[in-house]
């Protein structure tokens, strides 16, 4: 009887397994050859372009590239980039060095934190130096090797790091800067370039710099990489862009557009375009001897919405045009009304900010120039200048930077004057020519906002309301004041209860200076701020979702200069100081209609070794979404965020679901409903 009961039980387990396999094929058939990544995973875009050292380990060539780290196998012929996502402990690295005896690579980083690589993969993080409150200058000059021994030279003396025992045994504090040190004999050497070359006996008491002796003057050392080494690396292609400067970033056409920013940082000028995982490079070799200015300092772009392969950029000398990546004109004072800041100063025909609109024609605005602000160039190849006086207020001349250029859902531009020297934001209707200035704020308290010296950016949500970016936090401007035709001088900052039975509120982001601002498809805000790192803010402004930092995720650096968005998918972009790095959201763009054709669920099938989230994207806004067996038992329910529901794979009861095929159900908010897509759970 026993062995009739297994009997049945393997035959109907094997029907219910042949069962979830057919669905599964019927699934795999109908799901998007490349699913997005999870919900809540980082992802790094770091150059590796520029060589600047090179260290031989065994067969592996370590590669200090753009301040990044990579490596080449000699035997299998094989790569491996190492970022914050698979094991570092931070970014930009200044320094590495080989260690013979240990078998490891010493990483240090700019702001002092060191670690160490081993030939396995395995890294180690030795944080105190990085973490030593200390007055004098922390700054590395180089790093030597004797045995098991770093000597890390530095602005105040000699660090030795004992690479074995991954801990730091000695600091020779010797009051002055030591730009190399090595050991020979019985004596540790410290060159300075400020003092000259000093010397100290091993068996002394080195932590006396007393016991340190001036034995002759400095002489410069000349290190250069390997060129056989060199000569081999050169030939690899870890992949990336070429530079890590994405001070303007916009995500259009299922790719990311992006170029460097900044004025007056001399920069170099880089068009960087990333599709698919693949970098499109624009040319930036040649065109400064076609032009007769540098090519330097692009601080913005733009497609044109007939071509999307015509691509305008702009910045410090003038305006450029592109056709597939290829450069092929070049505007400024001697061919266009564009003006230079100063009489016969080309190296400054300042272009901070250009848009198309969508017939095809270019809007660009011309800071400090003598006579507009605003210039046209038409679909037709014409030239239109207008001149406005609410924008000529720099002496006589334009604004200092005028800048971040948008066009909202009814066709005005919007746009910054980001300069101290008045602190503004513009509204321009083209159809009437007419320019709308918002200056001397007030919030809606009747507090002055007299602290406010930098706004960066402005923002339509998908309420249509405007948030404007600023030194002292983010700005609401309801969409009745952005048109009303009395100019408002009052701004909302949006107030957060502290829900602590005081019936008190605090101001969104208060004091956080605001770098950059997007929407996502939740109409949720993500704010890029100077120092504090990224927020992500619900959609009404009232709560904070997540505030990420470099302390408490894979972001590069706390500084933020642009965000963009791919609706798509939801992966959210962060172009940092340190370079671009990006977080896979649970928000993405909506569907007007909830078909099977648009809807679709990832990973899927669900193995068993998968334990995240479980994503439905494609959905309508703000979607009833329901989670249910084949035969009808509810065993999750929702709305969407966006276009996007997630899902951790258990029950109301918040256990794990059995095997099995689930219905994702649907509902719009006009209560259209039904079943769009199938998710199979193999347990």
């Amino acid at each position: 009887m026993k062995r009739l009961f297994l009997s049945t039980t393997l035959l109907m387990w094997g029907i219910v397994c042949s069962m979830i396999n057919l669905q599964l094929s019927i699934i795999n058939c109908q799901s998007p050859t490349a699913q997005a990544a999870s919900i809540g995973t980082w992802k790094n875009y770091l150059s590796y372009h520029n060589i600047t050292w090179v260290e031989k380990g065994g067969n592996t060539l370590y590669v200090l590239a753009s301040n990044s780290l990579y490596t080449y196998n000699t035997n299998d012929k094989s790569l491996q980039t190492y970022d914050k996502i698979n094991g570092l402990s931070d970014c930009h690295i200044n320094y590495i060095a080989w260690n013979t005896s240990t078998k490891q690579l010493l990483i240090a980083y700019q702001n002092y934190n060191i670690d160490l690589l081993d030939e396995k993969g395995n890294i180690t993080n030795i944080s105190d130096y990085y973490s030593k409150s200390m007055t004098v200058d922390k700054t590395i000059y180089s790093i030597d090797m004797s045995g098991q021994y770093a000597y890390i030279s530095t602005g105040f003396g000699i660090i030795k790091l004992n690479t074995k025992d991954a801990e730091i045994t000695n600091t020779y504090n010797l009051g002055f800067r030591v730009d190399y040190s090595y050991v020979e004999g019985d004596y540790i050497y410290a060159a300075s370039s400020t003092n000259g070359l000093y010397r100290g006996y091993v068996k002394d008491n080195l932590l006396d710099k007393n016991n340190w002796k001036r034995v002759g003057d400095y002489v410069a050392r000349s290190k250069t990489v390997d060129p056989e080494l060199l000569a081999t690396v050169q030939t690899l292609n870890p992949g990336g862009p070429k530079y890590n400067l994405f001070g303007f970033m916009k995500f259009a056409n299922e790719q990311l557009y992006t170029c460097g920013m900044i004025i007056d940082n001399t920069i170099p000028a880089c068009i960087q375009l990333l599709k698919d995982d693949n970098w499109t490079i624009y040319q930036d070799e040649g065109i400064s001897e076609k032009t007769g200015v540098r090519y330097e300092e692009i601080v913005c772009l733009d497609y044109d919405p007939k071509d999307i392969n015509h691509v305008f950029a702009c910045g410090r000398n003038g305006l450029y045009e592109f056709q597939n990546g290829k450069f092929v004109n070049f505007f400024n004072e001697d061919n266009s009304p564009i003006e230079p800041a100063f009489p016969g100063g080309k190296e400054y025909n300042l272009v901070t900010g250009l848009k198309f609109d969508a017939e095809g024609n270019l809007w660009i605005l011309n800071s400090q120039a003598p006579t507009q602000a605003i210039i046209k160039f038409t679909k037709d190849r014409q030239w239109v200048s207008l001149p406005h006086s609410e924008l000529m207020k720099l002496g006589t001349s334009s604004l200092g930077d005028l800048s971040k250029m948008i066009i909202d859902s009814r066709g005005n531009f919007w746009f910054t004057n980001n300069s101290w020297t008045r602190k503004a934001f513009y509204r321009y209707n083209a159809t009437n020519d007419e320019v709308t200035e918002y200056t001397e704020l007030t919030n809606q308290d009747g507090t002055q906002l007299s602290t406010i010296y930098n706004i960066s950016c402005v923002v339509e949500d998908k309420s249509h309301n405007f948030w404007v970016g600023t030194n002292v936090g983010p700005f609401r401007l309801k969409q009745d004041d952005a048109y009303n035709p009395v100019v408002p001088t009052i701004v909302e900052q949006v107030k957060v209860p502290r829900n602590d039975g005081t019936n008190l509120a605090d101001y969104l982001l208060a004091d956080v200076d605001i770098r950059c601002i997007a929407v996502d498809g939740g109409n949720r805000k993500w704010f890029g701020t100077n120092g504090l790192g990224v927020y992500l803010i619900s959609s009404d402004g009232l709560s904070e979702i997540h505030h990420f930092t470099t302390e408490n995720s894979n972001l590069l650096s706390n500084i933020i200069n642009s965000i963009a968005i791919n609706d798509r998918t939801g992966e959210v972009f962060f172009g940092t100081d340190e370079g671009l790095c990006s977080y896979m959201s649970d928000a993405t763009a909506t569907n007007d209609e909830m078909t099977k054709d648009n809807v679709y669920a990832y990973p899927n099938p669900v193995r068993p070794d998968y334990n995240g989230l479980i994503t439905v994207t494609g959905l309508s806004y703000n979607a009833d979404v329901k989670i249910v067996t084949t035969n009808g038992v509810l065993v999750a329910e929702g709305k969407s965020n966006g276009g996007t529901f997630t899902w951790n794979g258990t029950d109301l009861k918040g256990q794990r679901v059995a095997s099995g095929i689930y219905m994702v159900q649907t509902a719009t908010q006009t209560g259209e409903s039904g079943t769009v897509c199938k998710i199979a759970i193999v347990n």
